[in-house]
């Protein structure tokens, strides 16, 4: 039996835990998933290093998974534009089901090779694509048959598993692999497992839209202000990088469509945000190349 499946023996009496008792020890088994992914650093570090060529030529980010793995998938890919600008049809995700999977458990949808291979080629995924496949077991059909979709295909393929050896870390280009062992409850891969996969999207798409100059400092500069509340944190974010003022930071923005980055420039450089917006688009979006002299 793979290790996710396999009943904890520290808690064989879950049950008839008092309340504190209980809170503590699920709250506990998580630590678990924090050290299976900082086991697994170099695996998501080369997985960065790969996937980063392949977004500047343009490429998307495709997540592939069934339930929760699905689910957390699609929860990166939609917290991407928001926060880094990202095209919102640079980052799509594939849930076996379809889109109502999110909401709903589609019974059986996750054993179907040929539909993740269907939906692999149905979204177009072509050579500049990184595709990012998620699968606690390591071995649902629906995942395996998206991996050798888009191995075919030519696509970049990292595959994220909760068991060791898994033919989806193994079979995909770049494995990761996070030995989360026994849930705490048998079998429930939405807690550490769950948990584990989240830190690694987390981990893996805030560092590639590091390298591509969406942070300065660990200032989210390329923030997208769609509501009141990012509009005041574009201002806030603008303040800090430059020391300018609140009215100083707010006007700089609003010359230059509340694009962050533009901003900052313009104020440190002292020049207009048609200025700034060229000096930035000349190095590839990097707020600290387009303030050099």
């Amino acid at each position: 039996m793979i290790k996710t499946e396999t009943p904890s023996a520290q808690h064989a009496d879950l049950d008839l835990y008092r309340d504190q008792q209980l809170i503590e020890a699920l709250v506990d088994d998580q630590f678990d998933a924090v050290a299976a992914v900082r086991a697994a650093a170099p695996q998501i570090a080369a997985a960065v290093a790969a996937s980063l060529p392949r977004m500047q030529a343009g490429g998307r980010l495709i997540y592939v998974g069934a339930g929760t793995s699905g689910r957390l998938g699609l929860l990166d890919s939609v917290e991407l534009y928001p926060t880094f600008s990202w095209p919102k049809e640079r980052a799509i995700a594939l849930l076996a089901g379809g889109r109502q999977a999110m909401f709903e458990a589609i019974e059986g949808a996750e054993d179907s090779f040929e539909q993740g291979a269907a939906d692999i080629v149905a979204a177009g995924t072509g050579i500049d694509d990184v595709v990012l496949i998620l699968a606690a077991s390591g071995a649902t059909p629906f995942a395996m048959g998206a991996l050798s979709a888009a191995r075919e295909i030519g696509a970049l393929t990292v595959g994220i598993a909760n068991n060791v050896e898994a033919p989806l870390a193994q079979q995909a280009q770049y494995g990761i692999t996070l030995d989360t062992g026994s849930e705490i409850i048998s079998g429930s891969t939405r807690l550490k497992a769950g948990t584990a996969q989240k830190i690694v999207l987390n981990t893996f798409s805030s560092a590639l839209m590091v390298r591509l100059h969406k942070v300065y400092g660990n200032l989210m500069v390329d923030v997208k202000p769609t509501n009141a509340k990012l509009v005041r944190r574009a201002v806030r974010l603008a303040m800090l990088a430059t020391g300018a003022g609140e009215d100083a930071a707010r006007q700089a923005l609003e010359e230059s469509g509340f694009k962050v980055k533009v901003a900052i420039v313009a104020i440190l450089k002292k020049i207009s945000a048609r200025e700034a917006e060229s000096r930035l688009a000349e190095v590839a979006g990097s707020v600290r190349a387009a303030i050099l002299d």
